[in-house]
C-alpha cells in the first residue's frame, strides 16, 4: 500500500466518522427523554424486590408514580418506615403516621378439624388442588388447601404450613402481598398489626353446612355482632367481619364466639 492510498483511507474514515457523529447528534435531540431527578433518587432508595405489593408493576413504576405525585411516599410495603422516610425527604414531604400491616390467613381449619371428601395425590400446588372437584379435597371448599403456594412465593420466609394450614410469622412479614395473589381461595388479607381480634374463617356456607364440613368455621350465629359494644362487627355473606377502625379491643367477641373462630392476637 502506497502513501496515497493511506491518505485516501484516512480521509474516508474521517468522513464516515463525521457523518455518524452528526446522525447520532440529531438522533439524541429527537429521542431525548428528560430525566426526573426525583424519580431517579426515589428508585435508588426503593428495595428493588419488584414484588408488586404496592399495586404497581415494580419499583421502577412505583418510583415514577411517587415522583409524579400519583402514589404516596409510604407506598412501598417492603421498605416500611425507613424507606418511606427517605422517600418523603426526597419529595420534600412530611411522612406522618404509618400503620404496619401483616398478612393474615382467614382459616382455622387444621386437618383435625375438617372433613375430607377424597385424597388428592396431584402436584403440591394450591392452584392445582383448587381445580379439583368441589375446589378442594376437603368438605369446606373455602378453607386453606395447605399445599404451600403462599409459602413458596414469600421472599421473607414468613409463612409455614403447619398441620395442613398456612401460618404467618408476623415478625418476618413485610406485607408485600405476594401470598395474597398466590392463594386461589382468597384466604389471605392484610390487616393492621395491632388488630388483636381477628375472624379466622372465610366460609360463605350456611351454618348447617359449615358444621358438617369443619369444626372451626363461622356459622353466622350473630352472637359476636350482638355483643360488640362499638358496632365493629357485621355479618356479610354468612361470615363475621370486623371493622378495625371501630374495634376497641374489648375482647367480648373472642369470649362470646361459640365456635372459637375469633382469635386473640397479642
Amino acid at each position: 500500500m502506497n502513501f496515497k492510498e493511506i491518505i485516501i483511507a484516512v480521509v474516508v474514515l474521517g468522513v464516515i466518522s463525521l457523518i455518524i457523529g452528526i446522525v447520532l447528534s440529531i438522533a439524541e435531540k429527537i429521542f431525548h427523554v428528560e430525566i426526573d431527578e426525583k424519580e431517579v433518587a426515589v428508585r435508588e432508595v426503593l428495595p428493588g424486590s419488584n414484588c408488586g405489593g404496592c399495586g404497581y408493576a415494580g419499583c421502577d413504576s412505583l418510583a415514577k408514580a411517587i415522583a409524579q405525585g400519583k402514589a404516596p411516599v409510604n407506598a412501598c410495603p417492603v421498605g416500611g418506615k425507613p424507606v418511606a422516610q427517605q422517600v418523603a425527604e426526597i419529595m420534600g414531604q412530611e411522612l406522618g403516621e404509618m400503620e404496619k400491616k401483616v398478612a393474615f390467613v382467614k382459616c382455622s381449619g387444621t386437618s383435625d378439624k375438617r372433613e375430607v371428601n377424597y385424597n388428592y395425590f396431584g402436584v403440591d400446588s394450591c392452584a392445582y388442588a383448587s381445580k379439583m372437584p368441589g375446589s378442594s379435597p376437603y368438605s369446606c371448599k373455602y378453607g386453606c388447601l395447605g399445599y404451600g403456594s403462599c409459602a413458596k412465593v414469600c421472599d421473607q420466609r414468613a409463612i409455614r404450613i403447619i398441620d395442613r394450614k398456612a401460618v404467618v410469622d408476623e415478625s418476618l412479614c413485610v406485607a408485600c402481598g405476594k401470598c395474597i395473589k398466590a392463594c386461589p381461595h382468597n384466604l389471605i388479607e392484610l390487616v393492621p398489626a395491632d388488630a388483636k381480634q381477628r375472624v379466622q374463617c372465610s366460609s360463605l356456607a350456611k351454618g348447617k353446612d359449615v358444621r358438617n364440613a369443619c369444626q372451626a368455621g363461622c356459622i353466622a350465629c350473630g352472637i359476636c355482632f350482638k355483643n360488640c359494644p362499638s358496632n365493629a362487627i357485621v355479618l356479610e355473606n354468612n361470615i363475621a367481619k370486623i371493622d378495625y377502625s371501630k374495634c376497641t379491643h374489648c375482647g367480648l367477641c373472642v369470649e362470646k364466639c361459640p365456635r372459637k373462630i375469633i382469635k386473640l392476637y397479642e
